[in-house]
C-alpha cells in the first residue's frame, strides 16, 4: 500500500483548459490595445514590439549604445560580438542608462517614488521615469498608438495582432517566446538568409516570418485555420513597411500537417497555386518553425511533413527549429522525486529528431546541430535558459 501511495504522489497532474503566453507579462510598459473581436468572438489585441535593429546599421548601433546596460554592445547590428551575459537585460520602461541608484531610507528600506498627479509636478520634481498613459479599449482598426508611432522610426516597430488566453487548439493566435528567439537569430545571421526562399511551418501570428521578410526574397508563412491565417495576413499588411526596403514578399498559405498534400482548392482562401508549389520546390533552402512542439501527435505530423517536403526540394535545405523546453497545458506533470516539471512533449520532440537523423534513407541524409542562444538580442523579451 505504501509503494502504491508513493508511486501516485510521485506523479502529480494539474489540468487546465486555457493557455496563456507569458511574453506580455515581462513587458509591463508595453501597451496592448483591444482592436476587435475575431470570427469566433475572441478579443484581438494590437501590440507594438520595439525592434532594436533596422535597415540603417548606424542608427541601430547608436540606439544599442544608448539603451544597453551592463555590457558593451548588448544589442548590436549583427556584425559584431555581443555581451553573452543576459542577466543585465532591462525591459522597456525600466532602462536605467544613467546609473541612478535606488532611493533607500535610513533603515535601508526602498522608498517608492509615487507617480505625479500632473505634468507640471513631473517637471518640478525632475523624476527620471516614463510617462504612463491609460490603455483605451475600443473596437475598430484605428491607429490608436499614433503618439508612440511618431516617436519611433517606421523601421523599429513590429505591430502584431494577437489574442491573449486561448484554448490549446488556438495557441497559434498568441505570441510565443521561441518566435522572438528565432527572429533574433534571423537578424543576427541576416547574411545567411538574404535573398532566400523560406518556408515557415506553424507561423501563427506571423512574427518570425515578418522579420524574415525583411531579409529574404520570399517567405511562405503557413498554418491552418481561416481565422488564424486571416490574423497572420493582417499582421503582414501592418508591417509591410518593414519589408519594402529589401523588397521581400510574404505569402500566407494553408499547410495542414495532417494531410499529405498542399491545399490547391481554388475556392479556399489560402490555397496554393501550382506555380507557388513549384517555386517552393525549386528555390526553398530554409525551413523554420518556432514553438510548435507541444503535442506528440502534432510533433509526429510535423516531422512527416518535413520529410515529405524536403524530399521534393531541388536544393539542400536547412531547418531551424526554436523551442521552449516546457510541458504545455493542458497537463503539467510535477515529479516529487526530481522536484521539477517533466517535459514529456520536449522529450518526444528530441526522440523524434533523433529518429529522423538516423533514418536509413538512401536519398536523404539529415544531420542535427544545436545552436547556443547566446547571439545578439534585437527584441525585448526574457531569454530564459529553457529556450
Amino acid at each position: 500500500m505504501g509503494d502504491v501511495a508513493e508511486k501516485e504522489m510521485d506523479h502529480l497532474t494539474f489540468k487546465s483548459d486555457t493557455v496563456l503566453s507569458d511574453v506580455h507579462l515581462h513587458c509591463p510598459n508595453e501597451r496592448h490595445l483591444m482592436v476587435r473581436l475575431n470570427a469566433v468572438g475572441q478579443p484581438v489585441f494590437l501590440s507594438y514590439f520595439k525592434l532594436l535593429w533596422n535597415m540603417d546599421n548606424q542608427a541601430s548601433e547608436k540606439y544599442a549604445r544608448e539603451t544597453a546596460t551592463g555590457g558593451e554592445h548588448l544589442y548590436g547590428s549583427g556584425d559584431e560580438l555581443c555581451d553573452k551575459d543576459r542577466n543585465n537585460l532591462k525591459y522597456k520602461g525600466e532602462l536605467n542608462t544613467e546609473g541612478i541608484e535606488a532611493l533607500l531610507d535610513e533603515d535601508g528600506d526602498l522608498e517608492v517614488v509615487r507617480r505625479p498627479q500632473n505634468v507640471s509636478d513631473l517637471e518640478a520634481e525632475d523624476l527620471k521615469r516614463d510617462r504612463v498613459h491609460p490603455v483605451i479599449l475600443m473596437k475598430g482598426k484605428e491607429n490608436s498608438f499614433e503618439d508612440e508611432e511618431q516617436e519611433c522610426t517606421c523601421g523599429s516597430i513590429v505591430k502584431i495582432e494577437h489574442t491573449m488566453a486561448t484554448p490549446l487548439e488556438d495557441v497559434g493566435k498568441q505570441v510565443w517566446r521561441a518566435a522572438f528567439l528565432l527572429a533574433d537569430y534571423v537578424l543576427f545571421k541576416r547574411d545567411v538568409f538574404r535573398s532566400c526562399t523560406v518556408l515557415e511551418l506553424g507561423g501563427g501570428t506571423g512574427m518570425t516570418s515578418i522579420i524574415m521578410g525583411m531579409i529574404a526574397n520570399r517567405v511562405y508563412c503557413t498554418d491552418v485555420g481561416e481565422d488564424l491565417l486571416a490574423m497572420c495576413e493582417q499582421n503582414v499588411a501592418l508591417n509591410k513597411h518593414l519589408m519594402e526596403p529589401g523588397g521581400g514578399e510574404i505569402k500566407v498559405k494553408e499547410l495542414d500537417w495532417l494531410k499529405d498534400e498542399f491545399c490547391t482548392d481554388p475556392e479556399a482562401l489560402y490555397s496554393w497555386s501550382e506555380e507557388e508549389i513549384a517555386d517552393l520546390h525549386d528555390h526553398c533552402t530554409v525551413i523554420m518553425a518556432a514553438d510548435v512542439f507541444y503535442d506528440d501527435d502534432l510533433t509526429d505530423a510535423l516531422f512527416r511533413t518535413l520529410y515529405r517536403i524536403t524530399h521534393n526540394l531541388k536544393h539542400s535545405c536547412t531547418v531551424f527549429l526554436a523551442i521552449e523546453k516546457r510541458q504545455v497545458l493542458p497537463t503539467l506533470n510535477f515529479t516529487l522525486r526530481h522536484m521539477d516539471v517533466t517535459c514529456e512533449a520536449y522529450s518526444h520532440f528530441r526522440n523524434t529528431l533523433n529518429d529522423m537523423e538516423n533514418l536509413p534513407d538512401g536519398k536523404m541524409k539529415y544531420s542535427v546541430e544545436p545552436i547556443k542562444p547566446d547571439f545578439c538580442q534585437f527584441l525585448i523579451y526574457e531569454r530564459i535558459e529553457q529556450l
